[in-house]
This record gives C-alpha cells, sequence and structure tokens, in this order.
C-alpha cells in the first residue's frame, strides 16, 4: 500500500519504519525542515532500540522516504496517518491546533478517495472535528478513522510489528475505510491478534483508558510499598503474592518513584478533563496523578530523613529517562527530584546511559552530567538510583564503595536485595522493604 505519516516524531518514525518494513510504501512527511534534513543524511531525531537501522534498511530499500512537501506526499497515498503531537494546555486538556491543522492541508491537497487515520493520542470527538475540517476544504470522497497506538518506548518496534489488538475506530457502516485498514494490518496480525473494529469514539478512548488503568496499577502499588514501610511489610513478598492471582496478573505492579514520561501523565490529565467537561468528578483517577506527584519525593524524603540536612552535600544519580531504553526526560521523576536537591543546597552529579545529552540542555549546567556511571559516584556522599537501566543490576560493588564518601545508596526501583547490600556493608534504602 500506499502510505504518508504526516509527523517525524516519536509514534510517526516508527509507523512509518515499520510499514515500509513489511513492504509498503511509506513517505513522512514534517513541516521541520532541520528533522527532515537529519532523516534524509541518515540521522536519528529520537533515540529507540532497534529503530535507526530499521529507518537505513527501508530507506536504501527505497520503500521508505521523507519530505516537507504534504501535498505530493497525500497526492502519492492512500492513506494518511496524522502522527502530530497533541500537547496538554494549561488546564490538562489535549492541544488539537496540530492535528485539525495537518487535517485543514490534507483536505485542500486531496485529488482522490483518502482513509486519513488519526494515529494521535486524541480525545473523545476529535474524528468527527477532524472530518469537518477536511470537508470545508475538498469535495473529494474520504474516510476518517481512529487508531490509536500502544506502543511502550523502549519496545515500540515489537509492539508495533507484533501487536496485542489493533483497534480501528469507524464512522457507521463505514465499509470501504474497515475493509482498507483491515487489508493494512493483516500481515501484522498473523499469529491471531484481534483486529477491534468500533466507534470512533469507543477507539479514542481506548488509549487514554488504557494508559489510566496502568498509571492506576503504579500508583496504587506505590501506596501499599509505602504502608508497607509503616508496618513492617515487604512489598517484594506482596506483590509476588497477589501477582500469582490470576485476575490481577504481574505486571506494572513494581513500586519506585513514580511513573513519567510522554504518555502517562498527559493522558491521565486529558481524561480527567473530559469527564469534568461532561460533568463527571474521576475521583478514582484524580487520586492516582495526587498519588504520583507525593511518590516522585519519596527519595528525597529517605535522604533527609537520613542526613537530616542536605545543604552541601553531593548526590550521584543514576538514571535521567523516564524509564529504561529511551532517552525520553518529558516527565521523568528524576526531574522533580534533581529540582529538590538543588533546592535543598545539595550537589548531583547524574549519569544516564541515553538522556544525558537531553539532561545537559534541560539543566544548564546547574547539574553535572557525568559519561560514565562511576564517574558520577567519585566524592558523592551517596547514590540514588532513578531508573531500572540493566547496566546499574550487578555493578562492582567495591568499586562504588571506594568512590563514593560513605557507602550509602538509596534505591527507587528496588534492584538490590537489602540483604546483600548489607552483607556488603551499604547502608541501604528502598522503597517498601
Amino acid at each position: 500500500m500506499k502510505i504518508a505519516v504526516v509527523g517525524t516524531g516519536y509514534v510517526g518514525l516508527v509507523l512509518g519504519a515499520c510499514f515500509a518494513e513489511n513492504g509498503n510504501a511509506v513517505v513522512c512527511v514534517d513541516k521541520d525542515g532541520s528533522k527532515i534534513a537529519t532523516l534524509n543524511a541518515g540521522g536519528m531525531p529520537i533515540y529507540e532500540p532497534g529503530l535507526e537501522e530499521m529507518v537505513r534498511h527501508n530507506r536504501h530499500e527505497e520503500r521508505l522516504r521523507f519530505t516537507t512537501d504534504l501535498a505530493s506526499a497525500v497526492h502519492d497515498s492512500a492513506i494518511v496517518f496524522i502522527a502530530v503531537g497533541t500537547p496538554q494546555g494549561e488546564d490538562g486538556s489535549a492541544d488539537l491546533a496540530h492535528v485539525l491543522g495537518v487535517a485543514r492541508d490534507l483536505g485542500r491537497a486531496m485529488n482522490t478517495y483518502t482513509v486519513v487515520v488519526d494515529k494521535s493520542t486524541v480525545p473523545v470527538g476529535t474524528a468527527q472535528k477532524v472530518r469537518e475540517t477536511i470537508a470545508k476544504e475538498t469535495t473529494q470522497p474520504f474516510s476518517v478513522v481512529s487508531n490509536p497506538e500502544f506502543l511502550k518506548q523502549g519496545a515500540a518496534i515489537e509492539d508495533f510489528m507484533k501487536p496485542d489488538r489493533v483497534v480501528i475506530g469507524i464512522e457507521e457502516k463505514d465499509d470501504r475505510a474497515a475493509a482498507v485498514m483491515r487489508e493494512l494490518y493483516g500481515p501484522f496480525t498473523r499469529t491471531g491478534a484481534p483486529i477491534l473494529i468500533m466507534s470512533t469514539a469507543s477507539a479514542e478512548l481506548c488509549k487514554y483508558a488504557a494508559n489510566s488503568i496502568l498509571a492506576t496499577r503504579i500508583s496504587f502499588m506505590n501506596e501499599i510499598a509505602n504502608v508497607c514501610e509503616l508496618v513492617g511489610a515487604d512489598v517484594d513478598e506482596v506483590r509476588r503474592a497477589i501477582g500469582a492471582d490470576r485476575r490481577i496478573g504481574t505486571s506494572f505492579l513494581f513500586p519506585g518513584v513514580g511513573y513519567g514520561g510522554s504518555c502517562f501523565p498527559k493522558d491521565v490529565k486529558a481524561l480527567l478533563k473530559s469527564a469534568q467537561d461532561h460533568g463527571y468528578d474521576f475521583g478514582i483517577l484524580s487520586a492516582v496523578e495526587a498519588a504520583n506527584e507525593k511518590q516522585k519525593q519519596r527519595l528525597v524524603e529517605k535522604m533527609e530523613g537520613h542526613f537530616k540536612d542536605l545543604r552541601g552535600k553531593t548526590i550521584a544519580l543514576w538514571g535521567l529517562a523516564f524509564k529504561p531504553r529511551t532517552d525520553d526526560m518529558r516527565e521523568a521523576p528524576a526531574i522533580e527530584i534533581i529540582e529538590t536537591l538543588l533546592q535543598r543546597g545539595a550537589t548531583v552529579r547524574a549519569y544516564d546511559p541515553a538522556a544525558g545529552p537531553v539532561a545537559k540542555r534541560l539543566f544548564d549546567g546547574r547539574i553535572a552530567v557525568c559519561e560514565k556511571s562511576y564517574d558520577a559516584l567519585s566524592g558523592a556522599d551517596a547514590l540514588a538510583i532513578v531508573t531500572e537501566w540493566n547496566e546499574f543490576r550487578e555493578p562492582d560493588f567495591a568499586k562504588m564503595r571506594s568512590l563514593l564518601r560513605a557507602p550509602i545508596v538509596f534505591d527507587g526501583r528496588n534492584i538490590y536485595s537489602p540483604e546483600q547490600m548489607r552483607a556488603l556493608g551499604f547502608t541501604y534504602f528502598s522503597i517498601g522493604r
């Protein structure tokens, strides 16, 4: 199939590369000329394992190309995906200016029947707004489809190529669009993953509902961990027991320093705002958000409990990205932890395998961003672990002790055993244990 993807951000670039990998002819469009120039020169604007190799391969095979010319891309394509940003407004709502701006431009460029697919995360009712916007600009026939993405950063390619499910929202009785989308996603679902055809409203709500329930599990387990500390229980033992219940399962039950990233915080806020706009008080989700904000301070609270005064202390920080296998620091707990440490008068030396350049831009010289993990430990009064990268799991503990001013570790991801750390001579703090 001939496909255009408007937007070369995280979703758009993964989408385009994966469709091209399956043999489709894909053109990715972006109004940012510098980003397109970078992609055409073989560079990558984002970090995602395996994506650079996939983009390079499909460009070489001439199945994937990049341009700023939206009109020509639309003329050459039967399906056009809208994959532009929906930034959070001050009131928590999703800003649809970019989505509707693209819809307007698509309408002006159409010269034949086109399936327009909302891939951006958008609130209920967006498909209708996109349809109305396009209809003002064209007399050509077209369909509007909602097709939410369920990609995990760090595993986006596998998620796309082997989806749990594909959600397709169509307008009533639009059999033509449904057939196109079934054909497009057929190769990705040969192992039995369902293609779920539903209304656009249901499809639009699916993404918010999925991310919100995952965020709820995280906040719930963080609250359980805090209770464990008060009553003398071990959250790992509690987690294993409840995770063995088939009704609950094991995913998203690990306590820590709170969730972050480009999806969970924004989508929780957007669903809260959407519910509010319709006169509904979504109390559980409000509590999830409040619990997450509070949890981001737990590690600093433990530091203050130990040191009493953080002024003049140097804290080494391992992990800056909101999760492993990405350089994304949007809403990362590390940001709030670092800002609080700086406010308390501490000095921060940080390391992350991927997010170092992002942190340098973000903090602009206010912290030391180290090139190697052990460099961050040199002369530090304690180590705080904020992101559970694999390379932190089995470090040289003797080297850690020799570099730290005192063998103190605040583990925000529970990657070490308390018994092991005590045996190695560390003063060790974790979450819920």
